[in-house]
C-alpha cells in the first residue's frame, strides 16, 4: 500500500492500516530518536510518542512533504523538546567524523575496540557531546540530521522547513564554533 493510501486508511480509523504504517516506519522514528537521545530506552519511549502524535494528528497532513519528511520532523521535535525538558547532556555516537582526518587523529581514535580504548573514545565523545549542547538549536539540528541519519543537505533543508543554502550556513557555522569549543583539547593535546 503507498504512502496516500495508508494515510487515508488511517484518516478512516483502519487499525491494520496504523499498524503497518508503524511497522514500515518504525526504525526511522528509533533511529532518528535515539540519534539525538543515545539512549535506547528513552528513545523507544519518545518513539512511541511520536507514532501516538502522528496517529492523533494525520487528520491534519496535508501531503506537503513526503511521510519520511513529516515523522523525521515530528521525531526530532519529540526529541528536542524532552532534551530541553530535562537538560540532557548525552545525545548520539556518531559524529566523530564530522571533523576532518587531522582532528581524528588528535583525538586519538582507535579502530580496535580495547576496554581501555573504548573507554577513552567515550570520554572523548562526551566532550564532543558537551560541546554540541552549547550550539543553538538551529545548527544541533542540522547536525544530528546531516551526520547521525545521512541525510543530504536537500533533505534536511525539507526536515528544518528551510533552504539547503541555510543547511550549508548552518553546518558551517556549527563546525567553526565546535573548533572553538574543543580548541583547548584538540590543541591542548599536541602541547603536552
Amino acid at each position: 500500500m503507498d504512502d496516500t493510501t495508508l494515510i487515508e486508511e488511517i484518516k478512516k480509523g483502519d487499525a491494520a492500516a496504523f499498524e503497518q504504517f508503524v511497522l514500515e516506519y518504525q526504525g526511522l522514528v528509533f533511529n532518528t530518536c535515539y540519534s539525538f537521545l543515545n539512549h535506547r530506552e528513552v528513545a523507544e519511549d519518545v518513539a512511541q510518542e511520536v507514532f501516538i502524535d502522528a496517529y492523533k494528528s494525520i487528520s491534519s497532513f496535508r501531503g506537503d512533504s513526503s511521510l519520511s519528511t513529516w515523522l523525521y520532523r515530528l521525531s526530532m521535535n519529540k526529541s528536542l523538546d524532552l532534551i530541553r525538558a530535562r537538560k540532557r547532556k548525552k545525545r548520539g555516537s556518531g559524529l566523530l567524523s564530522f571533523f576532518g582526518n587531522e582532528e581524528m587523529s588528535r583525538l586519538n581514535v582507535a579502530d580496535t575496540k580495547q576496554p581501555h580504548e573504548q573507554l577513552e573514545e567515550d570520554e572523548r565523545r562526551q566532550i564532543l557531546m558537551s560541546a554540541i549542547e552549547k550550539l543553538p538549536d538551529r545548527q544541533k539540528q542540522a547536525i544530528v540530521l546531516s551526520k547521525f541519519e545521512g541525510l543530504s543537505q536537500e533533505q534536511v533543508a525539507e526536515v528544518m522547513e528551510t533552504t539547503v543554502s541555510s543547511v550549508e550556513s548552518l553546518l558551517v557555522r556549527a563546525k567553526k564554533k565546535l573548533r572553538e569549543l574543543l580548541s583547548d583539547y584538540f590543541y591542548g593535546i599536541e602541547k603536552n
